[in-house]
C-alpha cells in the first residue's frame, strides 16, 4: 500500500490527475501516509499562504427549499430568527471588521431559492459602498441566480459566487426535492460565464459514502472549482440531521487528505463543524487543507478569528491579504 500511494503522490507532483480508482486507494490507505503525503502535495502546489474569508448573513429565514439538514428551510422546525436584507452601512462595518480581523474576503449569504432581481440591485449598491470603503474581496452566494445577475454583481465590485453542490449527485436526492442538482450546477456556469471563480463543495457526516464524497470531489474538478469549503454537520435541534453523530477527527481528516489529492492547486477550505474540533482544526491544516472559514456561519457558531490568526502564524502560514 504504502508504494501505491508513493506512485499516486509522484504523479500528481508530475502534474498529472488521479482517476477515481485511484482516489479510492487513497481512500483506504493508512491515515498517516496519505495525510502525509497529502500535506507535502499542498505545499509542493500552495507553498504556505493561507486563504481566510469570513461569512456576513445578508438575510436569513423563511428559505421555501427543503433541504433537510437546514435550519432556514420552512419544512423543517427548527427556530431561526427571521432577519430582512441588511442595510449598506452594517454591511460596510462587518466587512471592515472582518478585514481587521484578517480574512482576505467576505462572503454575503442570503437564504432562500435566489435573491430577486429587486434585492440584487439593492445589495450591488452595497457592495460598490463596500468596495469603496473597505480593502477586501467579496463572494456572494444568493442561491439559483442566472448569468444576468452575476454580470450584475461582478460590475459593483464582486469576484467569487459561491453554491454549494453538498453531495455527489445521487445522494443529493435524498436531501432536497425542491430543486435539482442540474440547477446548481447551471448556476455555477452561469457564474463562471459572467467572469467569477467559483467556491462550491458540500457537507459531511449525512450519511454519505466515501464514493459520494469522491465523486463530488471529482464533479467539483470538472467544473473548474478552486475553492471548496468543507462542512462538517452540526446537528441542529428541528432538522431532520438533529441526531446526526460527529464524524471522527480521523474521517475528516481522511476526506481532506483525499480531496487535496484530487484537487492538489485549490483551496481547500475548513467550513463548518471546525469549531467542535479539540485543536479547532489544526490537525486539518497538517494534512492538506490551506484556507477556512473563520467567526460564525448563518445558523450557527464558528470560530474565534483572533485564535485562528494565532494558530496560523504559529504554524507558518502566511495569511492572504
Amino acid at each position: 500500500m504504502e508504494k501505491k500511494v508513493e506512485d499516486i503522490k509522484r504523479k500528481v507532483l508530475k502534474g498529472g490527475l488521479i482517476t477515481r480508482e485511484e482516489a479510492l486507494v487513497i481512500a483506504e490507505a493508512p491515515l498517516e501516509l496519505i495525510c502525509e503525503a497529502a500535506d507535502e502535495i499542498r505545499e509542493f502546489f500552495c507553498g504556505n499562504t493561507f486563504d481566510l474569508c469570513s461569512v456576513i448573513s445578508c438575510k436569513c429565514g423563511n428559505c421555501p427549499e427543503d433541504c433537510a439538514y437546514c435550519a432556514q428551510s420552512v419544512y423543517n422546525e427548527a427556530v431561526v430568527k427571521v432577519r430582512p436584507l441588511i442595510d449598506t452601512d452594517r454591511m460596510i462595518k462587518y466587512a471592515k471588521h472582518n478585514k481587521e480581523l484578517g480574512a482576505l474576503r467576505c462572503e454575503l449569504v442570503a437564504g432562500g431559492r435566489r435573491m430577486s432581481d429587486n434585492e440584487i440591485d439593492k445589495v450591488c449598491e452595497s457592495i460598490k459602498a463596500v468596495k469603496r470603503e473597505v480593502d477586501i474581496e467579496i463572494c456572494v452566494s444568493f442561491g439559483l441566480l442566472e448569468k444576468r445577475h452575476f454580470e450584475k454583481l461582478k460590475e459593483a465590485g464582486v469576484s467569487r459566487a459561491h453554491c454549494n453542490l453538498e453531495s455527489s449527485k445521487e445522494f443529493f436526492k435524498s436531501l432536497c426535492t425542491t430543486h435539482s442538482y442540474e440547477e446548481k450546477i447551471n448556476t455555477i456556469k452561469a457564474a463562471k460565464e459572467a467572469g467569477l471563480s467559483i467556491c462550491s463543495c458540500g457537507i459531511f457526516g449525512l450519511g454519505e459514502t466515501m464514493e459520494d464524497r469522491i465523486e463530488l470531489a471529482f464533479t467539483e474538478r470538472e467544473l473548474g472549482v478552486k475553492s471548496l469549503p468543507l462542512n462538517i454537520i452540526k446537528p441542529i435541534p428541528g432538522t431532520k440531521f438533529e441526531n446526526a453523530k460527529m464524524l471522527s477527527y480521523d474521517e475528516i481528516k481522511r476526506i481532506i487528505a483525499v480531496y487535496r489529492f484530487i484537487l492538489p492547486d485549490a483551496s481547500i477550505r475548513m467550513a463548518a463543524g471546525r469549531d467542535r474540533l479539540d485543536d479547532t482544526g489544526r490537525a486539518c491544516f497538517e494534512c492538506g487543507s490551506n484556507a477556512a472559514i473563520t467567526g460564525d456561519f448563518l445558523t450557527v457558531s464558528g470560530s474565534n478569528a483572533v485564535k485562528d490568526v494565532e494558530m496560523l502564524n504559529d504554524m507558518g502560514y502566511e495569511i492572504k491579504l
